[in-house]
């Protein structure tokens, strides 16, 4: 075996065997930055989505997703409603989409962990990105 064969071999090695950087673990139950709800984050699939678990607060009016654009859905429960969807691990955070049932809206969405054990989710448009801190549920 030639020098230079021994290196890619070592190399090569080396990249299979070192593991892939991960994103910090966000499964839980988690009280919102409004303090209004809790969503509850657990895999569905190979990736992780939120679904809302409890009100902390009354809902105004109906408990449905009534400002949701498509009419087939606009008579969903708001509990149990997925609002964190498809998250898949981007290495340092977590990223997919998130829905807004006070708007209606669906965004891209990044979350990650805080050293103080806080989770940020962000709802992005290109990349203007709005940060909300989400604390565990006790």
């Amino acid at each position: 075996m030639t020098k230079t064969s021994l290196l890619l071999l070592s190399a090569a090695t080396l990249f299979a065997t070192t593991p892939a950087m991960a994103a910090a673990p966000i499964g839980g139950k988690w009280v919102t930055a409004e303090k209004d709800s809790i969503i509850e984050i657990a895999p569905c699939g190979t990736n992780m989505c939120g679904k809302i678990s409890k009100f902390l607060t009354p809902v105004q009016g109906p408990p449905f997703d009534r400002n949701n654009p498509d009419a087939k859905l606009k008579n969903r429960p708001l509990l149990g409603l997925p609002i964190l969807l498809a998250l898949k691990d981007g290495g340092k955070q977590w990223e997919g989409n998130i829905y807004d049932p006070k708007k209606g809206k669906t965004y891209k969405s990044k979350v990650y962990m805080n050293p103080n054990g806080t989770m940020t989710v962000k709802g992005c448009i290109a990349f203007f990105c709005q940060a909300f801190v989400w604390t565990a549920a006790r």
